[in-house]
């Protein structure tokens, strides 16, 4: 298959390719790379049923669909009509009687989606070491971890099994694995997006996001969702954009590497650059994000579920987690004697507007068009010995630090 999210749409238009014949390949290339645990759910019948209807409405003359047919993948914690949603865990399991209106549009554009997509269990960690269904593997690497939390939808892009999907991203559940199995994810301003439709995790900071082979097909994907184009791009020898200290600090020597070759390549393409120290608007983001996810964590799932499925209380979920990282994170610090109180939660909130103003002082002072950053400080690590703990330059810190340091800022960014 192809890589290209866009030649495709094109190729099915032009009559070198069927829909039928894409969706049938993209769910034998699932079944081909089952190793990969990269969904949790495939819906072979379904999706070919789905593609056979759009390959005979294409022969209608003058109809043309923007998705044409094409075969996406969408994380499992997101509502796809007639498909189960779990959020990977075993506490969750309800048959979507709607889709997501995110997922409705595409679905309304022409894609398909052939599966569900496996995930950090309940979507909150880095890895997608999900002990209810499995750990996902990296496509660039078996032995290692893809980032997470919405790694089965990274795998299958970069396995070449679908050439989009979507995910969502609190604090870099996009971003990370991405930037950990060499594809493109998009995380939109917060609340760009709408929500309905996905299982919370905290709606403070929670929005879907596009995720393909190239900036060019997330963007073609991200107008689609939105129904509106982007503005023009700016010529590269026009933009300046912010080096964030310290968000590009102490780096394992690979990352390092990589993220010099990419200030090398922007910097002969006519891009300037300043450097800019960040520390007090990540050190406000991290002292304010916590104690809003840890609080948000618990009140937003448990409306949900009394809503989605009343059968199950909240302390019921939480008991049925198999991750140990996760049920240590909700025994902690949502349910136990680390949660926020309501009043340091109530503080955190207000915080944001402060630290939103902050942060647009400081591009307008800097004239920046744009800040730059590495998404992760260490590439992708072996599963067997990443379930705590990562080696960085020397020093054992915990994974979730290692892959989550600086994401909360780009959540409250405004």
């Amino acid at each position: 298959m192809t890589r290209s999210l866009i030649k495709l749409v094109e190729m099915i238009h032009t009559g070198k390719l069927t829909a039928t014949s894409l969706v049938e390949e993209a769910c034998d290339n699932a079944v081909a790379h089952s190793e990969l645990n990269a969904f949790i759910s495939l819906h072979r019948k379904t999706a070919l049923k789905a593609a056979q209807t759009i390959d005979r409405q294409l022969t209608k003359a003058g109809h043309r669909w923007p998705l044409a047919g094409t075969p996406l993948a969408v994380k499992d914690n997101i509502d796809v009509k007639g498909m189960n949603t779990t959020a990977g865990t075993l506490g969750i399991n309800y048959p979507a009687k709607q889709s997501a209106p995110m997922v409705e549009r595409l679905q309304k554009a022409g894609a398909i989606v052939i599966g569900k997509t496996n995930l950090h269990e309940l979507a909150f960690g880095v890895t997608s070491n999900n002990a209810a269904f499995g750990a996902v593997r990296n496509p660039r690497d078996l032995a290692c971890f893809p980032g997470g939390s919405s790694g089965g939808t990274a795998a299958a892009i970069a396995a070449d099994i679908v050439p989009a999907g979507l995910g969502t991203d609190t604090a870099g559940s996009v971003r990370l694995p991405a930037a950990l199995t060499g594809t493109v994810g998009l995380r939109p301003t917060t609340s760009r997006l709408s929500c309905e439709g996905v299982v919370p995790s905290v709606p403070a900071f929670d929005t879907i996001g596009p995720m393909a082979q190239s900036v060019a097909d997330v963007i073609y994907l991200f107008e689609i969702i939105t129904g509106s184009k982007l503005p023009q791009s700016t010529a590269l020898n026009q933009l300046r954009l912010g080096i964030v200290h310290p968000l590009s600090d102490n780096l394992s020597p690979g990352v390092a590497r990589a993220f010099q070759a990419a200030l090398n390549k922007l910097g002969n393409a006519g891009v300037g650059f300043l450097e800019v120290d960040l520390s007090h608007i990540v050190d406000a983001s991290f002292e304010v994000g916590f104690p809003i996810a840890f609080h948000q964590m618990k009140t937003a799932m448990t409306r949900f579920l009394a809503i989605q499925q009343p059968q199950t209380q909240f302390e019921e979920l939480v008991a049925m987690i198999k991750s140990k990282d996760v049920k240590a994170v909700y025994r902690e610090s949502v349910m136990g004697i680390s949660a926020p109180s309501n009043v340091t939660y109530e503080t955190a909130l207000k915080r944001i507007p402060e630290i939103r103003s902050d942060y647009l002082r400081m591009m307008q002072k800097n004239a920046l068009d744009a800040l730059i950053f590495p998404t992760a400080v260490i590439e992708a690590q072996p599963i067997d010995t990443s379930s705590n703990t990562l080696e960085l330059n020397g020093q054992k810190i915990p994974t979730l630090s290692a892959q989550h340091f600086g994401q909360f800022h780009a959540a409250i960014a405004p």
